[in-house]
């Protein structure tokens, strides 16, 4: 019989292999489990002298039918039953031209993917390069700060997703999510994203995964076509009818998946001058606080900090003022990371969060932001642009218009003091800082909200607070300013026939696994709706 096991504890204190846990647990003989599988792996660190690592386990059990009856009367204890995966529907219209999905992010790259392995031939368009000429491009702007605006952090094979800690947690619960890991894995991610309770692929492993994703969808006779900026499109009533690429090349369409990401500006221009329905959306801005890892680890984990079961520890903080109706959360924390220049206009800085598979750079790094809504910005769709766009080219200004950024050091910032960047560790944005007031360089009211967060923080994290610890500025892009708007029911926009909005950048993902997700339903959502290419 194949069981699935929960809370199987092994405290830190006492540590044993799997195998003996689970035999402890169910008082069973060692020799009567087989095949055993983590299912998830957390950390439990409420008390920091005794952590436990908590598993979830599959395993197939060879024992007397009156011992399987004891164990599953256990509440931790179930039978696993095997169900079949679920196969599309298919639809009957008929399509006048191959799918076409804008943009290789994370949405994009999984809905091309299922379309192309049930027979659809789509055409990925992706305005940046692809990911190995990409990443080459970011390290020279990171060490020159000589700027591509069309392959960046933000634009190219993988979205902005590629340059991040290449976290794959979601909030949302979807019996999809492990098959969409288990085609991760397939694609070259470490095994342990199909259980750990907070899986990362960071950067490095996440560009070899996301390369071997496209060569999938080529294999199932898709395309991919890299340097292909959509800038206009041909629309007949409320159908699309052709995409202009480059200005110049004219694609006939049929159904068109729009997985554009949050930073494609001038995409969003063009849709709404051609009167794609779309309204603004709260999102978020702020700085990135750097602290080094160790002040983490031992804040988090006592004296198992360090401990080579635990890695890298994390946090996730918020504050909320009611005087001032604002919220504060860290966001996209990046353990042993750095901060990234994460431009993708000229004229504007924006600083991101970045770490390896190992996250072993002894920097522990976040994103502190600060809530924002229409009533600070506008409530024209294109307005929360026109924010972010604003605070971004006051960075660039303060931090001396060649791509540095503008930090200081957590006291100077506190205390409105003349700024300096002296303290607990070198910055590691590239192509470099500038002493600034970060104060000159988001909304009064952002200021005014993280400086009682920090504080706020420090009592929960010890150490958060030291002054020592390095801010750099700014953070706007923690997800779309506006949202594209779609039926819920299929998927398609509520103004153009065939027009599927997909992803963060359409407003409905907050990251890599919620933007693949959302891909895989509008994917199902287009099959649903037409027949397969003949």
């Amino acid at each position: 019989m194949k069981l699935l096991v929960r809370n199987l504890r092994i405290s830190l204190l006492k540590e044993m292999p799997l195998e003996r846990a689970l035999e402890k647990k169910l008082d069973v003989a060692e020799t009567a489990l087989q095949n055993i599988k983590i299912v998830r792996k957390a950390v439990d660190a409420r008390k920091k002298e005794n952590i436990f690592l908590n598993f979830h386990v599959q395993v197939e059990l060879d024992a007397p039918k009156k011992i399987l009856q004891r164990l599953l009367e256990n509440k931790d204890v179930e039978q696993i039953k095997s169900e079949p995966p679920v196969e599309p529907k298919f639809g009957a219209e008929k399509l006048t031209a191959p799918p076409l999905i804008i943009g290789a992010g994370p949405a994009g790259l999984y809905a091309a993917l299922e379309l192309a392995q049930y027979g659809y031939k789509p055409i990925l368009v992706e305005r940046g390069k692809p990911v190995a000429e990409r990443v080459r491009d970011v390290e020279v702007f990171w060490e020159t700060g000589d700027f591509n605006p069309a392959s960046n952090c933000q634009f190219g094979e993988g979205g902005a997703g590629t340059f991040s800690d290449g976290k794959l947690t979601t909030r949302v619960n979807d019996p999809v999510m492990g098959s969409i890991l288990q085609t991760f894995v397939n694609c070259g991610a470490p095994e342990n994203i199909l259980y750990e309770h907070k899986p990362h692929v960071g950067t490095d492993r996440l560009r070899s995964m996301v390369a071997n994703l496209s060569q999938k969808i080529r294999d199932f006779g898709g395309q991919v076509l890299y340097n292909s900026q959509v800038t206009g499109f041909e629309v007949e009533g409320n159908t699309l009818t052709k995409v202009v690429l480059n200005n110049s090349e004219k694609f006939a369409v049929g159904a068109v998946i729009l997985a554009c990401g949050h930073s494609a500006r001038d995409t969003y221009e063009v849709l709404h001058n051609m009167g794609v329905a779309m309204e603004t959306k709260n999102f978020a801005i702020g700085l990135r606080i750097e602290h080094p890892q160790d002040l983490i680890d031992k804040a988090q984990y006592g004296s198992f900090a360090g401990h080579h079961l635990l890695g890298a520890a994390d946090y996730m903080l918020t504050y909320n003022d009611d005087n001032l109706k604002r919220s504060c959360y860290s966001f996209c924390m990046c353990p042993g990371g750095q901060v990234v220049a994460a431009a993708s206009e000229q004229g504007g800085v924006v600083v991101n969060g970045m770490s390896n598979f190992h996250r072993d750079s002894g920097v522990a790094n976040a994103a502190l932001v600060v809530n924002v809504t229409g009533d600070d910005f506008g409530h024209n769709p294109l307005d929360g642009v026109q924010f972010q766009r604003k605070y971004e080219q006051l960075a660039f200004q303060l931090g001396g218009k060649n791509y540095c950024a503008p930090a200081q050091n957590l006291d100077t910032f506190l205390r409105g003091a003349e700024p300096s960047v002296d303290g607990l560790l070198s910055p590691s944005y590239r192509p470099g800082v500038v002493a600034s007031r970060l104060s000159e360089a988001l909304p009064d009211y952002v200021v005014k909200t993280l400086r009682l967060a920090i504080n706020n923080f420090d009592r929960k994290i010890k150490g958060f607070g030291d002054g020592g610890a390095l801010l750099t500025g700014v953070e706007p892009r923690t997800s779309a300013p506006l949202r594209i708007l779609r039926n819920r029911e299929n998927y398609v926009s509520i103004s153009h026939a065939n027009l599927y909005p997909s992803g963060e950048g359409a407003g409905y993902a907050g990251g890599i696994m919620s933007a693949a997700l959302d891909g895989y339903h509008v994917a199902r959502a287009v099959m649903g709706r037409y027949a397969v290419n003949e």
